[in-house]
């Protein structure tokens, strides 16, 4: 028997993020020049000393599965493991029909690992948490379930968000799935509680709970939406855990309670554009809690020329990882994820570039994510004219221009989608290309 067994839940499609998550689950999305979404949940319960981790994948979970076999592969000298368990349909031949169904049809591994409680979470957030402060918050209240919530303007939070009632014991006596009018916080009318979609369970209140809500035909096998009301229904202890009040080694308070859903793309834009920030709200420098990923073996980042005629190659105010190659370009404001190379007379800004991308001489990009292994040919223009892009590309309701992975851009401006082995034939032929990033996803 174990004391905890965490579960998180990692296989949505993520169907606003599209087109980034054309190719792969939502969170295995790249964030943070670096790091893929899951990291940061993962990060979490490692450093709050939870080490049996099940990560359950579904949708295009390739990607997902190679990244968690490369960094997240603890080996066998202790049992500690972060497994990817794909669906094992073993209570029909179906896929997960909801979150609380994802869990239901891995029972098995419940009753397999005998934990005192299960911690599920869900695997596309950006956040930090002590995930140890709620465990203690929950076997201090005697609870059978503890859900995780944030303080969020009411304006906000409307038709987005499962919304928490709470008595003066902080005991959930009501939930409500995405209203309209979210119930206020008692004592601040502007303010309700959003629920993060992160719960404590008791393993036998949690087993019983989702027999009963499988049985149930009329169930849409959800915890926000069908498992947790129907234990307040009847009469379960469910708390709430207050994410406000988290607080993270290092941290500023600010930091401490900063949680994005990068639900969609301009909410995925933001939240990216915040690390490059001189003080960013979102602190990825903080050595007591760090956030652990797969380090892919790429050479130090370039930065090449410096002539009076304005090849200069330079990055300001941006994050830069390993491999990139500035060569006489001009960077602001952007994040370059690694394995990224930009030729001369170049300039990116305010946008978001993908491993293995490679900009040819006079290109410019603006206010863009450009996926990985994106080829674009000398003096192409993306970002500058929206009308034109809007006939080529994905343009965010902000005006955020999508470019998606594998897309070779010619000198006039065509798109052209390309398949893993033309790829892999351009940089081949091309002396110039640098190889594809290591996992191609």
């Amino acid at each position: 028997m174990i004391e905890t067994l965490v579960m998180i839940m990692a296989g949505g499609k993520g169907e606003r993020l599209h087109p980034l998550t054309q190719d792969r689950a939502k969170p295995a999305v790249p964030y943070g020049g670096k790091y893929r979404i899951i990291d940061f949940v993962l990060s979490n319960f490692v450093n709050s000393g939870f080490f049996r981790i099940k990560v359950l994948t579904q949708y295009k979970a390739n990607s997902l599965m190679i990244h968690l076999a490369r960094g997240w592969n603890f080996g066998s000298v202790t049992d500690h493991y972060v497994d990817a368990v794909p669906p094992q349909m073993r209570v029909g031949e179906q896929f997960y029909q909801g979150t609380a169904d994802s869990i239901y049809q891995n029972l098995n591994l419940i009753d397999y690992a005998r934990p005192r409680e299960v911690a599920v979470f869900g695997g596309d957030h950006i956040f930090k948490m002590d995930v140890s402060t709620m465990q203690r918050v929950h076997r201090g209240k005697g609870a059978d379930a503890t859900v995780c919530a944030i303080p969020y303007p009411r304006e906000e939070a409307a038709n987005r968000f499962g919304i928490i009632e709470i008595d003066q014991d902080y005991r959930i006596v009501g939930f409500q799935e995405k209203p309209p009018d979210p119930a206020p916080i008692p004592d601040r009318p502007d303010m309700a509680l959003v629920s993060m979609g992160n719960y404590f369970f008791e393993s036998e209140a949690l087993v019983k709970a989702l027999k009963e809500d499988g049985a149930n035909p009329d169930s849409r096998h959800d915890f926000g939406a069908n498992v947790i009301p129907q234990m307040v229904a009847e009469g379960k202890r469910v708390y709430l855990y207050d994410y406000s009040q988290n607080r993270i080694a290092g941290e500023e308070l600010e930091s401490a309670t900063y949680w994005r859903d990068v639900g969609t793309i301009d909410d995925y834009y933001d939240a990216s554009m915040e690390i490059k920030r001189v003080r960013p709200v979102f602190n990825l420098y903080n050595r007591d809690w760090p956030i652990r990923t797969a380090h892919p073996n790429y050479p130090p980042a370039k930065f090449v020329f410096a002539e009076k005629t304005g090849r200069f190659g330079r990055a300001v105010d941006s994050v830069v990882s390993d491999g990139v190659i500035i060569s006489g370009a001009s960077v602001f404001d952007s994040v370059l994820f690694s394995n990224v190379f930009i030729h001369s007379y170049a300039e990116v800004t305010n946008s978001i570039i993908f491993s293995g991308c490679d900009l040819g001489q006079h290109v410019v990009v603006k206010d863009a994510i450009i996926d990985k292994n994106v080829t674009i040919e000398e003096g192409v223009e993306i970002g500058v004219d929206k009308q034109a892009d809007a006939e080529r590309f994905t343009i965010s309701p902000k005006g955020i221009v999508v470019v998606p992975k594998n897309t070779y851009i010619s000198a006039r401006g065509v798109p052209t989608q390309l398949t893993e082995g033309q790829v892999e034939e351009l940089r081949y032929e091309t002396s110039r290309r640098l190889p594809r990033t290591p996992d191609g996803i």
